[in-house]
C-alpha cells in the first residue's frame, strides 16, 4: 500500500478512536446518575449536573472549532477530540444537527465520509466546499451517492427561507420531550417521585 494511503487510513482510524472515546464519556455521564441513584438513592443531583453537560458535550464532540481548511478533496478542522479531516470525494452522509440556546438556533452540518470520519461544519467556507463536493459527487454516474437529509439539503440551499421551519419545530419539541423524560426518570430513580 502506498505511504500516503496508509497515513490517510491511520488518520481515519485515529479520528474514529478518539470519537468513540468522546462518545463513551457522554454515555458514561448520562448513565452515572442512575448508577449513583441505585447505590446511594441520591443520584438526582448528580444527574441534574451531568445530564446537561453530557448533552452539550455530545453536540460539540465533532463540531469544527476555529478555521476550517478546505480544498477540493479534503476539509480539515480542529474539534474537541483533535484534528479531523473528511474526504470530500467520498462523502457517505450529511445531516443537520440543530440545537437551541438563549433564543438562538445553532445549526451544524454533520458530514461523514466513507472512512467513518465525522465533522460538524459550521463555517460559511465549509458549507460552500461541502455544497461543491456534493454537486461533483452527484454528477458521477457510478458509485454510491451520499445520503443527504432533507433538512441538510434545505440548509445548504441558503436562498430558500422558511424551508427549515418544520424541522426546527420538530427538533425543538423532541429536545424538550427528551429533557422532560430524563428529569422525570431522575426524580423517580432518586426517590423524589410525585
Amino acid at each position: 500500500m502506498p505511504r500516503a494511503g496508509r497515513e490517510l487510513q491511520d488518520a481515519g482510524t485515529t479520528a474514529r478512536r478518539r470519537a468513540r472515546v468522546g462518545l463513551g464519556l457522554v454515555v458514561a455521564m448520562l448513565v452515572l446518575p442512575f448508577a449513583v441513584g441505585v447505590m446511594v438513592r441520591s443520584g438526582t443531583m448528580v444527574g441534574l449536573v451531568t445530564g446537561p453537560l453530557a448533552f452539550l458535550l455530545f453536540v460539540e464532540l465533532c463540531t469544527a472549532h476555529g478555521p476550517t481548511r478546505c480544498s477540493s478533496a479534503r476539509m480539515t478542522a480542529r474539534t474537541l477530540t483533535g484534528m479531523r479531516s473528511v474526504d470530500l470525494s467520498r462523502i457517505a452522509s450529511v445531516r443537520l444537527q440543530t440545537t437551541f440556546s438563549y433564543g438562538t438556533v445553532h445549526r451544524v452540518l454533520l458530514v461523514r465520509d466513507a472512512h467513518g470520519v465525522r465533522l460538524g461544519v459550521t463555517s460559511t467556507a465549509g458549507r460552500r466546499a461541502l455544497r461543491r463536493a456534493l454537486e461533483r459527487q452527484s454528477e458521477v454516474v457510478m458509485g454510491a451517492r451520499p445520503r443527504v437529509s432533507r433538512a441538510a439539503r434545505a440548509c445548504l440551499d441558503a436562498g430558500r427561507p422558511g424551508h427549515l421551519a418544520v424541522h426546527t419545530v420538530l427538533v425543538f419539541l423532541a429536545q424538550v420531550g427528551l429533557v422532560c423524560a430524563y428529569v422525570v426518570t431522575l426524580l423517580e430513580v432518586g426517590g423524589i417521585g410525585f
